[in-house]
C-alpha cells in the first residue's frame, strides 16, 4: 500500500508541474460542455416554408396561419407555381414546400377528405424526418379543431376522440436536458482515457520508466498507481460538469447523487483501465492517439447519445456491448431524468464490473518490466 502510494504522490507532483496540462484538465472540459450541449441541438426552429395556395380561401389562410404560429417553421414566400417551389427547395432557400389544392375548403365544409402535399429537402434524412413530424403534427391537431366545430368553416362534426400528451422525464422536450447527461459521460471520458494513455508512453520516451522497471514495484501496483489520480481527476470533472449542468441548463437531477457518483468510480475503472491497456500497448504519443481516437469515435456514434442504440441493426447492437460509453451513458440519463437507483440499474453494474475486472487484468498482464 504505501508503495502505492509514493506512485500516487510522484504522480499528482507530476501533473499539477505540467502547465500545459492543467488548463487541458480543469478549462477545456467545461468549455466543450458549455458549447457542445448549445451546438450539438437536434432540435429545429427555424424550418424555410414555401406556400403554394391554390385555393386562397379563408381555411387555406388559417392553416398558413397554424405553421406561422408555430416556433418551428419561417414562411419564406408564397406562390401560385409548383415549379418555382421545386426550384426553392433546389436552391436551398426553402426547406419544405407545402401545397394547397384548389377547392380545399369547399371539401372541407362538404364533410369530405381533401389532401394536402408537402415536399421536403430529404437530403438529411434526420432533419427530413423531424420536418415531417412538426408538419404533421400541425396538419393533425387544425383537422382535428376543424372536426370539433372551431373556426370560422367548420365540417360537419362526427365522433372524435380527444387525445392529451404527457412526456414523463422530460415534459418540455428540451433537447438540452437529454444531451447534457451524454456530453458529462463523454467529457469524463475522453479526459480520463486520453491523459492515462498518454501518461505510461510520455514516461517511456521521456526514459524515466526505466527508472521505475528497475525498482522491485510490482506491475499492478505500478498500474494502480497510474490510474488513481486520473481517477480522482475525472471524478472532479464529472462533479464540475453537473454543478454547470444545473447552473447553466438546469437539468433534473431526480436520483441519489451517491448512487450516480459510485457508478461513475466503477465506470472510471473501465474507462482509465482502457486507456492504460492502449498505453502498454504503443510506444509513442502518436501511436496513443490514433489508437485512442479509433476506440472513442467508435464507442461515441455507437453510445447513443445522439441517435438511440435501439435504431441500429441487430449486429451492431450485439457488437455494442463492448462499448462501456454507452451502457454509462443509460445509467447516467436513467439516474438523473427518472431517478433510478441501485436496484434498476443491476445489469448495467454487472456489465461494468465483468468490464473493469477483464480490462485491468489485460493492461496489468500487457505491461512488461523490461529491467528487472
Amino acid at each position: 500500500m504505501r508503495t502505492i502510494f509514493y506512485i500516487l504522490q510522484k504522480e499528482l507532483i507530476q501533473v499539477f508541474r505540467n502547465k500545459t496540462m492543467l488548463p487541458i484538465i480543469f478549462i477545456l472540459p467545461i468549455a466543450q460542455l458549455i458549447i457542445l450541449v448549445n451546438a450539438a441541438n437536434m432540435e429545429m426552429k427555424r424550418i424555410r416554408l414555401h406556400v403554394v395556395d391554390n385555393d386562397l380561401s379563408s381555411t387555406s389562410r388559417e392553416l398558413v396561419s397554424k405553421f406561422e404560429g408555430a416556433p418551428f417553421f419561417e414562411i419564406t414566400g408564397f406562390s401560385f407555381s409548383e415549379k418555382y417551389a421545386d426550384n426553392q427547395l433546389l436552391t436551398e432557400n426553402s426547406d419544405a414546400v407545402i401545397i394547397i389544392p384548389k377547392g380545399f375548403e369547399r371539401e372541407l365544409t362538404k364533410g369530405n377528405n381533401t389532401a394536402l402535399q408537402i415536399r421536403i429537402n430529404a437530403i438529411n434524412g434526420m432533419v427530413a424526418g423531424l420536418i415531417n413530424g412538426y408538419s404533421g403534427q400541425i396538419i393533425a391537431n387544425y383537422s382535428l379543431e376543424k372536426q370539433k366545430g372551431k373556426g370560422g368553416n367548420s365540417v360537419k362534426p362526427g365522433g372524435v376522440v380527444d387525445i392529451s400528451y404527457s412526456f414523463w422525464y422530460n415534459p418540455d422536450l428540451n433537447y438540452k436536458i437529454y444531451m447534457v447527461p451524454g456530453m458529462l459521460v463523454l467529457l469524463v471520458t475522453i479526459i480520463g482515457m486520453f491523459l492515462t494513455a498518454i501518461n505510461i508512453v510520455r514516461e517511456k520516451e521521456m526514459g524515466t520508466i526505466e527508472q521505475i522497471n528497475v525498482t522491485p514495484i510490482k506491475k499492478y501496483q505500478f498500474i494502480i498507481g497510474k490510474m488513481i489520480p486520473f481517477w480522482i481527476i475525472a471524478m472532479f470533472e464529472l462533479v464540475f460538469g453537473l454543478i454547470i449542468g444545473k447552473l447553466l441548463f438546469d437539468i433534473p437531477i431526480q436520483g441519489n447523487l451517491f448512487v450516480l457518483f459510485s457508478i461513475a468510480g466503477l465506470y472510471l475503472i473501465v474507462a482509465l483501465g482502457f486507456g492504460l491497456f492502449i498505453s502498454t500497448t504503443a510506444n509513442t504519443q502518436q501511436q496513443v492517439m490514433f489508437v485512442s481516437f479509433f476506440f472513442l469515435l467508435l464507442f461515441i456514434l455507437m453510445s447513443g447519445l445522439f441517435t438511440p442504440t435501439d435504431s441500429m441493426p441487430y449486429w451492431a447492437q450485439q457488437v455494442n456491448v463492448i462499448n462501456p460509453i454507452a451502457v454509462f451513458l443509460e445509467v447516467v440519463r436513467m439516474i438523473l431524468l427518472k431517478g433510478s437507483g441501485y436496484s434498476d440499474l443491476i445489469p448495467q453494474i454487472i456489465h461494468l464490473t465483468i468490464y473493469a475486472v477483464i480490462i485491468m487484468s489485460l493492461a496489468v498482464m500487457r505491461y512488461r518490466k523490461t529491467g528487472a
